[in-house]
């Protein structure tokens, strides 16, 4: 049996296959789900120029996620690439 370390490896992978790009906030909610699981809660401020409105709407995605345990984070990225690849 998988650990869910392993089967988050594979969902990342698969993220790259999906049939079809996510929309917008799916892919918030991936690098959000990605970033908290990999590296843990965001720093409170964000390192973007004023401009960059994606990197902030990246930060801010994280930002969402605070508190939440790696494992929790690799189970709902796991899940979501699930849902997208039609498993």
């Amino acid at each position: 049996m998988n650990s869910v370390s392993e089967t988050f490896n594979k969902a990342v992978a698969d993220s790259r296959l999906l049939p079809e790009k996510p929309d917008n906030d799916t892919l918030l909610l991936l690098y959000a789900l990605f970033k908290q699981a990999t590296e843990g809660d965001a720093p409170e401020k964000g390192d973007y120029g004023m401009f960059d409105f994606k990197e902030k709407f990246k930060h801010e995605a994280w930002l969402q996620k605070k508190g939440m345990s790696s494992e929790m984070a690799q189970q709902e990225y796991i899940d979501l690439v699930q849902k997208l690849s039609g498993q």
